[in-house]
């Protein structure tokens, strides 16, 4: 005959076991199919993850190391880039001059880029994948930019670009306006484009006969910490012709950050202290234009 106390225990551990099976059931049930749903979805999103990581190495090297963070940190800035690359800020009210280097004269003798415009993607890196330059074309454009530094070694210099931290930059060793240590353009040798800083009338004119577009984070406000508000992308020059109007984008990006013309170094100097104030306090308001089609072909 069993003890009472033994008959207690036996009662007391079924009692656990049927309470265990009843709970359990009723969730399980409930689980399952909640379970199944986030492994179903769970495969493609780690996939699209995977896919999405190689395509930003796949850029190479940038501004932003070309690790899993700085692919967190890309992703992160996508919430803030340009919907339309491709449609002008507009020029504030405050900046002075209103105009830049591209006067109606050198504007109407800067023809429209051929053809339709490139892909470009990415933030940092940014970069063009369709109709990338030849090794030929990047080492036309490396050395008439060497050249312009070497006829000007008095205002212009080479060296390390600060925006990508790697790579050739052109510098002014006195720039009125702000930009990265006074980088004034820097191209890239994976595709050949370039990237520069322009007044925003010179960015209009560049953007509407299709040589460039804006970088995804030249919107102005505190989007500046990364890039300047007049920061552009222009394409890879395809030919010696198409190597003549970079090179004049890029004297319109030496008067901006310079101040002066190449025309005329002694007489041409376009910014005071007064008017690179105004242009920073106009430029904290967003710059970000939406709602246009793109003038270009696509």
């Amino acid at each position: 005959m069993a003890s009472p106390t033994h008959s207690t225990v036996i009662n007391n551990d079924h009692l656990s076991s049927s309470y265990a099976h009843d709970f359990y059931v009723p969730y399980s049930r409930l689980l399952n199919p909640v379970c199944l749903s986030a492994l179903t979805l769970l495969g493609p999103l780690c996939y699209f993850i995977y896919q999405d990581y190689a395509s930003f190495l796949n850029l190479g090297p940038g501004g932003t190391p070309s690790t899993f963070l700085g692919y967190l940190r890309i992703t992160f800035l996508r919430l803030f880039a340009l919907r339309n690359p491709h449609i002008p800020a507009p020029i504030p009210a405050v900046l002075r001059p209103q105009s830049g280097y591209m006067t109606p004269q050198r504007a109407a003798k800067l023809p429209k880029r051929a053809g339709v415009r490139p892909k470009v993607t990415g933030i940092a890196p940014h970069r063009q994948i369709t109709q990338k330059g030849t090794l030929a074309n990047f080492a036309e454009l490396s050395q008439s930019v060497r050249a312009l530094a070497a006829a000007h070694a008095t205002r212009l210099a080479l060296g390390t670009s600060c925006f990508e931290k790697h790579g050739t930059g052109l510098f002014s060793l006195n720039p009125v306006n702000r930009t990265c240590n006074g980088e004034i353009c820097h191209a890239h040798p994976s595709d050949g484009s370039l990237h520069l800083t322009l007044h925003p009338a010179d960015a209009r004119v560049v953007l509407e006969k299709c040589w460039g577009e804006r970088h995804p984070l030249a919107r102005g406000g505190w989007c500046t910490r990364f890039v300047p508000s007049g920061f552009v992308m222009v394409y890879a020059p395809r030919d010696a012709e198409e190597l003549k109007v970079v090179m004049e984008i890029i004297r319109a990006a030496v008067w901006w950050v310079s101040g002066w013309a190449l025309e005329d170094e002694k007489n041409d100097v376009v910014a005071g202290s007064e008017e690179i104030v105004s242009w920073h306090d106009a430029l904290e308001k967003s710059l970000d234009s939406v709602g246009a089609c793109d003038i270009c072909a696509s």
